[in-house]
């Protein structure tokens, strides 16, 4: 199974916007980080600095939110949906993205669900409960009015 390090996974993003940059081809994975990574302006300069940000500490109790961190639950979810794993979350993404009509929103109330059930595994010393985490994300999709 693949386990990068906390510096492969730094690494993979740094080089990604170095590739973008410079133009050059991306792999599959990197065009849908690439995505991503477009999304979210308030990181570039972080990506712009790899010497200063790659061992970078981030503690949330002093207000710091990790950019790695974000980006990558943005990824896990992308891939999430991609290959309907668990199954059911490809249904529920899209519908919590028509209940937003926004996609990055969907994924930032998506991601407040994986933190949720990432926690309670390691709380609980089990594997994260896939059909919770489905229905922590159909009942956000229930916090947004309907259109239509």
């Amino acid at each position: 199974m693949f386990n990068p390090s906390r510096t492969d996974a730094r690494t993979f993003f740094f080089e990604t916007w170095r590739k973008y940059k410079a133009g050059s081809p991306l792999s599959p994975l990197e065009g849908m980080l690439l995505d991503i990574l477009l999304a979210h302006p308030e990181y570039h300069r972080v990506l712009d600095a790899p010497e200063r940000h790659l061992e970078q500490e981030y503690f949330p109790e002093q207000g710091e939110t990790n950019p790695f961190l974000h980006l990558a639950m943005h990824l896990t979810i992308m891939e999430q949906d991609s290959i309907d794993q668990p199954p059911g979350i490809r249904r529920a993404c899209g519908n919590l993205s028509a209940a937003t009509q926004d996609a990055h929103q969907a994924q930032h109330a998506i991601m407040e669900c994986l933190a949720e059930a990432i926690w309670q595994a390691q709380r609980n010393g089990t594997d994260i409960d896939g059909a919770s985490y489905l229905q922590c994300i159909e009942r956000a999709a229930t916090r947004f009015p309907s259109r239509g």
